[in-house]
């Protein structure tokens, strides 16, 4: 097999190629789309299974992130013609039926995640309206046949609410977060930059702040060699997709494309390699930090929650700044994934619009087009947020397995495949890949049917 590494007239390339500010804007941008609901929600999912395990899925996640986002990357920029995003280059390499087949799994692989964070998104903000700013009105729970809900003492059992109605809190942030996305790539690409500088510096602090509570009798508990594999095993999908930058993946190539030409594949493993090691360093701290600080009941309650870990650590933490700082983190989470994952879900219904019309010989109309998809994408989503389903559900059921083919499958399928990328063929990093898409297919098809 040939090495995994590029090779000397590769290297004087890249050396040629030096970094510059734009590498930096989209390596933020990478981040800001992997640092969402995934990595909120990781350890929560990860840290139930316990410390040990935490710590494979630390030394296994580095390289699967960046193998796979390399491959979708090199796949996108393998195409002949200029200005080909991921929809186009499917056709391009497998045909038009195949084209379609892709380019609806891409679609399907990205849009139950911009769904995610419109409820995430919801959740937070109503948490820290109720928690933090005490805004809340108080209504009776009630039992499934619509009694009021008692304790054995023989009181009612009141649950706290926003002041704010879901559907208008909801609405608002959605319009929000859609207006930086209409305005076009270069305002999300501000906006994204300066959300995730101080996203890095307040998950750093937060990661150092939390070590006080740590509970080092987790390192104690150590599983046997069954239990260790099957808690990583099941626990890959969530991790995939918590770090999961795909959605930005085919525009980042795109535009590297058409600044590089033919060195953009090699540009590209380069700020894919930095996206990786920033992603892997501070979010598996954090991971790490608020494993540690909790113990499995609380782990299991914010799941039963349905909330970010840090909005639940605002609410159980006596400390005023893990209580204001900690939504905080997670809302700027939130809204910086949403963008990448915004401009994926658009990008893909758009390719499946313009081949179906063109299919049916009718003219696209770029403009009709682009108001029906905005007002797709935003009665869906506020319908979900309002909806407020299990996120975790709907991570492991909707977003992981397409995921897992489209991230890991497919573009080594391709490389099997296409002649462009006959280049890459041999390498023991494209069996490495296939693998972990494998383990994460078997991983949710086991959680669904068990």
């Amino acid at each position: 097999m040939q090495k995994d590494a590029i090779t000397t007239k590769d290297a004087a390339t890249t050396k040629s190629m030096p970094w510059t500010r734009q590498d930096t804007t989209w390596m933020l941008s990478l981040f800001g789309t992997a640092v969402g609901a995934g990595i909120l929600f990781l350890p929560i999912n990860a840290g139930m299974g316990g410390f040990w395990p935490l710590m494979m899925m630390v030394a296994i996640i580095g390289p699967m992130t960046y193998l796979a986002h390399r491959g979708l990357s090199r796949f996108v920029c393998s195409s002949s013609k200029p200005g080909s995003d991921i929809t186009h280059v499917v056709e391009e390499h497998f045909g038009v039926g195949a084209g379609k087949a892709i380019t609806l799994l891409y679609f399907f692989a990205i849009y139950p995640i911009v769904l995610i964070y419109g409820v995430g998104i919801t959740n937070t903000v109503e948490s820290f309206i109720v928690n933090q700013l005490n805004i809340f009105v108080e209504i009776p729970r009630l039992a499934a046949d619509g009694a009021p809900m008692l304790t054995e003492a023989g009181v009612q059992i009141m649950d706290k609410v926003s002041g704010v109605p879901r559907w208008l809190l909801s609405g608002g942030l959605i319009i929000a977060m859609m207006s930086v996305m209409v305005a076009g790539e270069k305002m999300m690409l501000k906006v994204t930059q300066l959300l995730v500088y101080p996203l890095v510096a307040i998950l750093a602090f937060m990661s150092f702040y939390l070590i006080p509570d740590w509970k080092m009798d987790a390192l104690e508990v150590v599983p046997s060699a069954g239990e260790f594999l099957g808690t990583v095993w099941l626990t890959i999908p969530v991790l995939i997709f918590a770090f999961n930058h795909s959605p930005a993946i085919s525009q980042f190539s795109v535009s590297l494309k058409r600044e590089h030409g033919a060195n953009a594949a090699r540009k590209a493993d380069v700020i894919l390699r930095n996206t990786t090691l920033m992603l892997v360093g501070f979010v598996m701290m954090f991971v790490i930090s608020c494993v540690l600080a909790l113990s499995p009941a609380q782990l299991a309650e914010a799941k039963e929650l349905n909330l970010p870990i840090l909005s639940y650590l605002a609410n159980v933490h006596e400390s005023g700044f893990v209580s204001y700082f900690g939504p905080f983190i997670a809302f700027v989470a939130i809204i910086s994934s949403f963008f990448g994952h915004y401009m994926g879900a658009t990008e893909g219904m758009k390719g499946l619009i313009t081949k179906q019309l063109r299919s049916s010989g009718k003219e696209v109309s770029d403009s009709k087009m682009n108001k029906f998809i905005l007002g797709f994408m935003f009665f869906t989503i506020w319908g979900v947020a309002v909806i407020n389903p299990s996120i975790l559900g709907m991570i492991e059921a909707l977003g992981g397995p397409i995921i897992a083919a489209i991230l890991y499958l497919m573009p080594m399928y391709a490389i099997h495949k296409v002649p462009a990328l006959a280049a890459y063929r041999g390498r023991f990093s494209n069996i490495f890949v296939v693998i972990a898409g494998l383990l994460a297919m078997t991983a949710i098809l086991f959680g669904l049917v068990s």
